[in-house]
This record gives C-alpha cells, sequence and structure tokens, in this order.
C-alpha cells in the first residue's frame, strides 16, 4: 500500500469506495455528513485542504484517506478527515496516514493539530490518546457534545 498526496481528481474513486464500505463514520448519528462523500464533496475537500492524502492499494484502490486544513492564524490545524476502509481496519492504515498528516503540518510550521470525537465513539478517543492527543475540552455540535483533542504535529510522525 502506498500513501500519496490526494488529488481532486481522486474523488469518483474515493467515493466508490467509501460508499461500497458502508463506513457508517462517515455520518454523524443524525444522517448529516462529516464527510461529504459525493464525487464533488471529496473533490472541493482535496481541492481545499492544504494537507489531504490518500492510501491506496494495489488491487482495491483507496482504502484510507486524511484532511488537514490551517487555521487562519497558522499555527494550528484541524483534522477534517481520517477514514480507513473497515477491512483495513488495524493494519496501521489510519497510523500510516496521521503520520504523514503531522510531518506535513511539522514542515509547514504547525504547532497543534486539532481534533474532535464524539462522545459515542470511545475507539476513536482511545485511538487519538494512543497518538499523543490531550483533551482541550468539549464543544456541542448538532450530534451532541464532541470531545477537542490536541497534539503537536511533530510527535505523530
Amino acid at each position: 500500500m502506498d500513501v500519496r498526496a490526494a488529488r481532486p481528481d481522486d474523488a469518483e474513486d474515493l467515493r466508490t469506495a467509501v460508499s461500497r464500505a458502508r463506513e457508517e463514520t462517515v455520518f454523524d448519528d443524525i444522517g448529516a455528513p462529516l464527510l461529504d462523500v459525493s464525487a464533488a464533496g471529496v473533490r472541493e475537500a482535496a481541492a481545499e485542504a492544504e494537507w489531504s492524502f490518500l492510501m491506496e492499494h494495489d488491487e482495491e484502490g483507496p482504502v484510507g484517506l486524511a484532511i488537514a486544513h490551517p487555521d487562519p492564524d497558522g499555527t494550528e490545524a484541524e483534522l477534517l478527515a481520517l477514514w480507513v476502509h473497515p477491512n483495513r481496519a488495524g493494519e496501521g492504515v489510519a497510523d500510516e496516514l496521521l503520520a504523514r498528516v503531522g510531518s506535513a503540518l511539522a514542515g509547514q510550521g504547525i504547532e497543534v493539530l486539532r481534533a474532535t470525537v464524539p462522545a459515542d465513539r470511545p475507539s476513536a478517543e482511545e485511538f487519538f490518546s494512543a497518538h499523543g492527543f490531550a483533551p482541550r475540552g468539549t464543544r456541542r455540535s448538532p450530534a451532541g457534545d464532541e470531545s477537542v483533542v490536541v497534539a503537536d504535529p511533530r510527535t505523530l510522525t
């Protein structure tokens, strides 16, 4: 498997992979998309985000995606998406994608990577904690309370 920068023309392949996986974590509890998996939505995310990475399997196509975008002040960035095909869970795909994001952010002088974790996803909270993310607080979203976690991108590589 290889990780590379995502491009807008990856949108259809990625949308197909997410659709085939029927990955429920792409949508929140009330059906609102956490990541717009339409071809246009993925194309837009890949074009607008500063750091978008795609992991591909030679035979299966896209098996993971990470998208991060800097805040206007340039010292923090938000992890907008971290998706792994369920058939590849536990194989290090998320670890590699997060490391790639961390390396790119650190190279641009970003000091903090921020992510949100829904309260009903303890496995996601465990994942981020295991990768050095620390709690910053909580925020209210349409889907309910979310934990905000932060990490130094240099520690993710």
